[in-house]
């Protein structure tokens, strides 16, 4: 149950265009750093995450995940924090990986976000044109962290 993931600033989104994306609605229970609790609506799907705190470099934490009910999650996400996330999703494969690319709305608009699920830490991948910079282990680009200082606060 271990994530081991990396996080890049993407430049647009042009690339996306012809591509349908999945609305994501998600609030935090807990932002607490070594057990961070999310509630999520993906499309009609409703799931609880808890993630434990990453480690030095960032690359890797506890993950565990269960889908519930959309009228759980929707229950669920009336008790959570001020500052609920809401993005846009989009599933990109390049080679063998999946690249998950987060265009965000509402007070965290403007900014774009490529993660890649990696098996080990050291694992290779192909590193696509449309990226800017690598931010695995700022937690500025944490999505718990951007729920309480949006990014068009920065």
């Amino acid at each position: 149950m271990l994530e081991i993931e990396r996080k890049f600033l993407v430049k647009n989104t042009d690339f996306l265009k012809d591509r349908k994306g999945k609305r994501i609605t998600q609030g935090y229970l807990s932002t607490d750093p070594a057990r961070t609790v999310r509630v999520r609506i993906k499309g009609a799907q409703g799931y609880i995450t808890i993630k434990g705190q990453s480690t030095e470099s960032g690359l890797t934490r506890y993950e565990w995940e269960k889908e519930i009910s959309i009228v759980e999650a929707e229950d669920l996400l009336e008790l959570a924090l001020p500052g609920v996330i809401d993005k846009t999703r989009y599933e990109v494969m390049i080679d063998h990986h999946t690249w998950e690319v987060d265009a965000f709305h509402g007070t965290n608009n403007g900014l774009i976000i490529a993660e890649i699920e990696l098996q080990t830490e050291d694992e290779t991948f192909t590193l696509p044109n449309w990226i800017i910079q690598e931010v695995t282990g700022d937690p500025r680009y944490y999505n718990s962290y951007l729920s309480k200082n949006p990014f068009v606060e920065w």
